[in-house]
């Protein structure tokens, strides 16, 4: 199974195959509203505003798995982003990274690239994938989003 053969639920629950991102850079990012890093969506909206137009895809899953730092409905939580940091790439609904309920995306993601089998350690972890859907990176958590800038534009 590849990237492309995998299916995620948008905000209203509906199924969205990521064969859609077919010939596009990916950031995928597990997500919280109430964590650390989530002033880091500023740099990430930064990021898809410089390169949206040469092929990035900005794919956010917001993620309640850490120390519940992502409560409320994926509305309240698409209003918070939006209104706090003005969002503008597509958000997905919330999802379990880790565990027997993880969706099968992470399972997909820690399987391929650096560190295969690694456990998502926190919120805000991102993976880079090229437009041929391989994990091409994984980030921790601190890595900011002007941090690895390079690294996305190599890929463009």
């Amino acid at each position: 199974m590849g990237l492309y053969d995998i299916t995620v639920q948008d905000m209203t629950g509906s199924g969205v195959s990521l064969s859609e991102y077919k010939g596009k850079v990916l950031l995928i990012v597990n997500t919280a509203t109430g964590c650390g890093f989530t002033p880091q969506y500023a740099g990430l909206q930064k990021l898809y505003d410089a390169y949206r137009e040469k092929g990035l895809e900005i794919l956010d899953f917001p993620c309640n798995q850490f120390a519940g730092q992502a409560p409320g409905t994926i509305v309240e939580i698409d209003s918070f982003c939006t209104l706090n940091y003005g969002t503008t790439f597509p958000r997905f609904a919330k999802i379990k990274v880790n565990g027997k309920e993880e969706s099968p995306l992470y399972t997909f993601l820690k399987q391929h690239g650096e560190n295969p089998g690694a456990r998502i350690k926190w919120n805000f972890t991102k993976f880079l994938i090229d437009r041929e859907g391989n994990v091409v990176k994984r980030f921790a958590p601190a890595d900011t989003p002007e941090s690895i800038e390079k690294d996305v534009a190599a890929l463009l």
